[in-house]
């Protein structure tokens, strides 16, 4: 029997599932979208945010941290390299009552955070990883600490156990694991057995599975494949904020692994709907209507996926620039089309990669963390 509801610390996430964070994705307005579809049921993670930059009060990390006054718990999701600045801002974080609950990004793969010893890089040093934790840990009090890694590097440098063990012996509270290494990045397959792995080797904490979660039917494959205690959804909701719903079907009693069945198939019509709200609450967000029109435009290809649009269409939906724009070219569609059948699994980045940008040396030795100082910080947030 598939467990309902996951607990991180005083905080019960019923159903088990968790919106990644992913930069320039789960900012506020889609976190809205994921939440009604869900009924506010789950956990919802803002997108990255550079503890440097939070401590310096970047005017575009304060305005990613903002959350609804309906959003509980908040969830925080941190990236840094340097302790001493994670540390301060957690302590910001409590002090000034910023969120509820703090995530820990290792494992992001994009270089320009591997290349500073960030992200998925990081584990590997486990003296500094556990430094980090710490700091986190301590400087967190009432409020729990998880993070969310990968398998390690590539398949020469697996650090996923060892980083699991340490997170235990600093009191992190859950802990999630993206099935993949940083060198595969967003290819191949998830690895779900190492999910099961890590479970066995933390068996005192929830462990979340994350990676080829693209339906409600997947989510519950993958703990009863794994034992985990709840699942991350990261590219699958591209596109498809309706898929929260389908997760709440799926955990509620009677649902399970035939939950796909009754999964949202919306028309071509609904899916207009939700994209003239996706782009409309960006433009409430960013008190601007021309940022938030653009900024809605990296959705349009993960929205209409599948459907016959047609590669004209696409492209004048891509250059909009107002809400009006929009509607009008909303409205030239076919809309009483059905949900395709090619609109269904994998979306987003799909591509391996093969060499993981990293620090000069820092496959040297896996305890040195010698090289690593405040300036390897990001100065911005959002990934």
């Amino acid at each position: 029997m598939t467990q309902t509801q996951l607990q991180i610390g005083p905080h019960t996430v019923q159903p088990p599932v968790v919106l990644a964070p992913m930069a320039g994705i789960t900012n506020a307005p889609f976190r809205t979208l994921c939440r009604e579809f869900s009924s506010g049921k789950g956990l919802f993670v803002s997108e990255m945010i550079t503890t440097r930059a939070l401590v310096e009060r970047d005017a575009k990390t304060m305005r990613l941290i903002h959350f609804d006054g309906t959003e509980k718990p908040r969830s925080i999701q941190l990236y840094g390299v340097d302790p001493a600045t994670v540390g301060k801002a957690v302590r910001m974080i409590v002090d000034e009552d910023l969120a509820d609950h703090i995530d820990l990004n290792f494992g992001c793969p994009v270089p320009k955070v591997t290349r500073k010893g960030g992200g998925s890089a990081l584990p590997y040093k486990r003296n500094l990883l556990r430094a980090i934790l710490r700091e986190a840990v301590t400087g967190a009090g009432p409020l729990p600490v998880t993070m969310k890694m990968r398998k390690g590097i590539d398949d020469d440098h697996i650090t996923y156990l060892d980083a699991g063990r340490i997170a235990v012996e600093e009191g992190v509270t859950a802990i999630a694991l993206h099935g993949r290494t940083a060198a595969q990045h967003y290819g191949g397959t998830a690895d779900w057995d190492a999910i099961a792995r890590l479970k066995e080797t933390v068996p005192e904490i929830p462990v979340l599975g994350n990676g080829d979660i693209w339906s409600a039917e997947d989510a519950v494959r993958m703990m009863d494949r794994t034992g985990c205690d709840g699942v991350v959804v990261g590219r699958g909701c591209l596109g498809r904020p309706w898929l929260f719903g389908d997760l709440v079907a799926a955990f509620e009693p009677g649902g399970g692994a035939g939950a796909g069945a009754g999964s949202a198939r919306p028309t071509l019509k609904e899916v207009a709907a939700v994209m003239r709200r996706h782009a409309e609450l960006l433009a409430e967000w960013l008190e601007d209507e021309e940022r938030g029109v653009i900024d809605f435009r990296k959705h349009v290809a993960w929205y209409t996926k599948g459907f016959s649009v047609g590669s004209e269409m696409r492209k004048r939906l891509a250059i909009t620039s107002s809400l009006a724009e929009l509607d009008d070219l909303l409205a030239e569609l076919d809309l009483d089309q059905e949900w395709p059948p090619g609109a269904d699994g994998p979306r987003g980045r799909t591509s391996g990669r093969n060499r993981v940008v990293l620090p000069d040396g820092w496959l040297a030795d896996p305890y040195d963390c010698a090289g690593v100082t405040a300036d390897a910080e990001l100065d911005t947030s959002g990934g």
